[in-house]
């Protein structure tokens, strides 16, 4: 999927916005962050829409991801964003990541990946991740 004009300065902006708003477990989570990052960098679909305000814990993430029929973060990210990356450390930057860490998905910004957890903005090295998908 092609980025739009200035998607770099919509990536920081993104970034930016996520590091001031609260915390909120579907609204403004780690998956919630990743897929409107890639919304806002490719003016593509709103997918983060099928579960947006579907729940409120961590565990009631997890049961809403697995009536949309996935078993898991990973199947999740395989049904939405297609074949990952052959080798993750091609990922570029806003490209989409899955964590081995806390931080689920993010966002790819060099060699690192941002994120949200409930503390916050959160970074994470790409050598702690496992799958890179390309916006």
């Amino acid at each position: 999927m092609p980025r739009v004009d200035h998607w770099e300065r919509l990536l920081a902006a993104a970034i930016d916005t996520a590091r001031v708003r609260p915390f909120v477990w579907g609204l403004h989570d780690c998956p919630t962050f990743a897929f409107e990052t890639r919304m806002i960098l490719t003016g593509g679909e709103d997918i983060a829409a099928l579960w947006r305000g579907r729940y409120t814990t961590h565990l009631g993430g997890m049961r809403v991801m697995r009536r949309l029929g996935w078993a898991s973060p990973q199947d999740m990210g395989l049904a939405l964003l297609g074949k990952p990356r052959a080798n993750l450390f091609l990922a570029q930057r806003g490209d989409i990541v899955l964590a081995n860490t806390g931080l689920g998905f993010g966002v790819v910004i060099g060699a690192t990946a941002v994120g949200l957890a409930p503390e916050g903005l959160t970074f994470a090295s790409l050598t702690s991740c496992r799958l890179a998908w390309p916006i």
